[in-house]
């Protein structure tokens, strides 16, 4: 049976958007592959593929035949993919280093020196040199696009380049031919190398800058320490952090990162988890104590038995998603990618295009003119700049997002944020600091301890949040629970048991009704007072028989309030759901200043509204932390959960606030609108710059003030655009 897995890798030999497009349409042609998507940004591959018809190996393969290659070894894949930017960095300054020593005198020599003796046969030598030692990365680009029927960048700079330099040199060797026509047998060998010169400019530019958008992943990797002290066989031995093991005993020292999630075995700390969780004071760490990869032991020295490594480390994973979220398209997107699909085909049609309509209009010199503007085209039109637009702003993003303790899934949520106008946020454990305490107890009968036993047996097999404040309450009073002879979790209401042949129950007055349970005046009158403080309310009782009610206080999160206002600030409608009964939820609503909200609701119900509200083609964001908003967060357009929530509502959430503090939700609204208003600028400018660049390049303005535009300046025009995409994208790290 095939299992679906998804994976990144990082790509090597890419140099524009038309090689990530390359290797994307390769690897989605293979068979058992489901998605593949390249970014050109990070150069990595995200592809999802069924195991029984694809490998690693074999995607690889496929990826080599195209002219590229792949990091598919998992262990110190970054590390790899570091050094060889680091490598494709110093490579690249040392080749723009030599193009230019060349260039620079070259162009002397036809500018401002020539007549000097034999100076075309000088500028043919020194271009000869910068084609030969620094051009040819394009020409074996080009000439491996060539083979499987497909073209890039590269393509474009070797067809300019060549055609430059050859008719130079047939004009330098046979300049009759010209003469005999009436001509002047004019030479470009300073285009030719001057256009290598610049384009590895830009490329050594972009790289730098692309270089930095990736400073977020760089900073969570350096959590990650590299040795480890383990305990084998009585012995304390370092060893490299990927030879460590489940159930290893791990030394920690203070001061030092803890290197794999686990726990205590010996010993007891303070942690500082702020790089983990945001949160800005140490937490006590005793035996049995759970702690995680990355965070930084403080005081005392301990033993942590390994319970995850490697991979399967908190800390892992977030990386992983950051680098997914990186990786992944925006919608926006798929209008670039459609757009450097066809784009150099299309460049080459107008530059053939071009030079026909000269040779045919041009008059004298037409030759000469229609060369020029047709290796202009050619030059001007690299489609780097609108590669770049969309991914680069999406790594900033996401990155930035990372460092402020919000994790973004994918693409297609960021550029949804910004849509949102409504927030619907669950009440506990979103808006209160999901620790609830036990404030206050009514019990209808003298029995109590008794019905204790069976009420403290139920809460421990519930999995509701306030059934842990009853455990603990009860077990202050050295409370015993009972042996149960049957246990049911009722969704969204409570929980009912079964002892000694007795029906007992637990949960909202959901179930109170369900039993027809009847109230006396005095649990009436203490159930408003209760309620008007903002009390949880948990009924107890057997069979048709109301035994307890129990006031459970919720504090409300200090940042609540605010990040409420900061919401409401930036035009967003705020809605509060509940299981709590209407008294408290109103208390709750009106202390927070939300105007909308719902109670008694069940998890349907939670649904339900959301659903009608996207049905008035509201854009809805629901913000909850546990197992009963897993329905509502999937039904939303933007699901968000609570760092300290359940694994489910995680696992179900586009966007992860990794700390308790609810003011990273308007953070995170904000830093969407920015980051898609940045892409939009970057294709907006990426658009135009080709739009108005290649018909200047063709020579439109020639008919009407003589200008025709110098192949230089159109490779230093292309350099510009796309190094100005990424310095704009980098404006969002500010």
């Amino acid at each position: 049976m095939s299992n679906k897995i998804k994976k990144s890798f990082p790509v090597l030999n890419m140099h524009c958007a038309g090689c990530a497009n390359n290797v994307e349409r390769t690897v989605k042609n293979l068979p058992g592959v489901i998605e593949a998507s390249v970014n050109f940004a990070n150069n990595m591959l995200t592809v999802s593929y069924n195991d029984d018809q694809q490998t690693p190996g074999e995607i690889r393969a496929a990826v080599l035949s195209a002219g590229y290659d792949l990091i598919i070894e998992e262990e110190h894949a970054e590390e790899r993919s570091e050094e060889e930017h680091r490598k494709r960095y110093h490579r690249l300054k040392q080749r723009v280093f030599g193009a230019w020593i060349f260039a620079i005198p070259l162009l002397l020599l036809s500018m401002v020196l020539p007549n000097f003796p034999f100076s075309s046969e000088l500028q043919a030598l020194l271009a000869l040199l910068v084609l030969t030692l620094f051009g040819t990365p394009f020409f074996t680009g080009a000439w491996k696009q060539l083979r499987v029927k497909r073209s890039n960048m590269d393509t474009l700079v070797a067809l300019s380049t060549s055609i430059a330099f050859l008719f130079s040199l047939f004009n330098t060797f046979f300049p009759e031919f010209w003469y005999s026509r009436g001509l002047e047998p004019h030479v470009y060998y300073e285009a030719s190398a001057i256009i290598i010169a610049f384009v590895l400019t830009g490329k050594l530019m972009e790289e730098r800058a692309k270089g930095n958008t990736s400073a977020a992943i760089r900073k969570l990797m350096g959590l990650q320490p590299k040795k480890a002290r383990v305990l084998r066989e009585g012995k304390e031995e370092e060893i490299p952090l990927e030879q460590l093991v489940v159930d290893d005993l791990v030394s920690v020292r203070p001061g030092e990162q803890i290197p794999v999630d686990g726990f205590l075995a010996e010993g007891d700390s303070y942690v500082d988890e702020s790089m983990i969780n945001g949160e800005p004071i140490p937490t006590a760490k005793r035996t049995g104590s759970h702690v995680l990869a990355g965070t930084i032991n403080q005081k005392g020295s301990f033993i942590l038995r390994a319970a995850k490594v490697g991979s399967d480390t908190v800390l892992a994973n977030i990386i992983r998603m950051v680098q997914e979220a990186q990786g992944s398209k925006a919608p926006v997107q798929r209008i670039a990618d459609k757009v450097t699909g066809i784009f150099v085909p299309v460049v080459l049609g107008i530059s053939i295009l071009t030079f026909v309509v000269w040779m045919l209009l041009g008059g004298i010199g037409a030759f000469s003119h229609a060369l020029l503007s047709a290796v202009s085209v050619l030059v001007i039109a690299c489609p780097c700049a609108l590669g770049l637009a969309t991914p680069t702003a999406l790594m900033v993003g996401i990155g930035r997002a990372a460092s402020n303790h919000i994790l973004i899934k994918d693409a297609v949520a960021l550029e949804l944020m910004r849509k949102v106008d409504v927030v619907v946020l669950d009440k506990t454990g979103t808006l209160t600091e999901g620790h609830p305490t036990v404030t206050g107890w009514l019990w209808a009968k003298p029995q109590e301890d008794y019905f204790k036993s069976v009420f403290l047996a139920a809460e421990l097999k519930s999995e509701h949040p306030l059934a842990g404040a009853i455990v603990s309450a009860l077990k202050e009073e050295d409370i015993t629970p009972v042996s149960l002879d049957s246990f049911e979790s009722i969704t969204g209401k409570g929980v009912q048991v079964v002892y000694q042949g007795s029906n007992y129950w637990a949960g909202s007055h959901k179930l109170l009704k369900d039993y027809g349970a009847v109230f006396t005046d005095v649990f009436g009158k203490m159930l408003v007072q209760y309620e008007s403080e903002g009390c949880s309310i948990v009924y107890f009782g057997k069979e048709d028989e109301l035994l307890a009610i129990v006031a459970i206080t919720d504090q409300i999160k200090p940042t609540s309030i605010g990040a409420v206002k900061e919401l409401r600030s930036q035009g967003i409608e705020i809605c509060m759901l509940t299981g709590d009964g209407e008294r408290t939820a109103s208390a709750v609503a009106t202390r927070l200043g939300i105007k909308h909200y719902v109670a008694d609701a069940l998890p349907s119900d939670k649904e339900d509204f959301i659903r009608r509200l996207q049905l008035q083609r509201r854009t809805v964001a629901m913000v909850g932390d546990g197992i009963n908003d897993s329905q509502a967060l999937a039904c939303a357009d933007v699901s968000i959960a609570m760092g300290k929530g359940t694994d489910i509502a995680m696992d179900v959430a586009m966007l992860t606030l990794m700390t308790s503090d609810l003011l990273l939700l308007p953070k995170a609204l904000a830093l969407s609108r920015k980051t898609v208003r940045l892409i939009h600028q970057n294709l907006f400018w990426a658009f135009i710059y080709n739009l108005i660049g290649i018909p200047i390049a063709a020579g439109l303005l020639y008919p009407i003030n003589g200008m025709l535009l110098n192949p230089m300046l159109a490779s230093a025009a292309m350099a510009f655009s796309s190094v100005s995409v990424v310095l704009n994208s980098l404006r969002l790290r500010r």
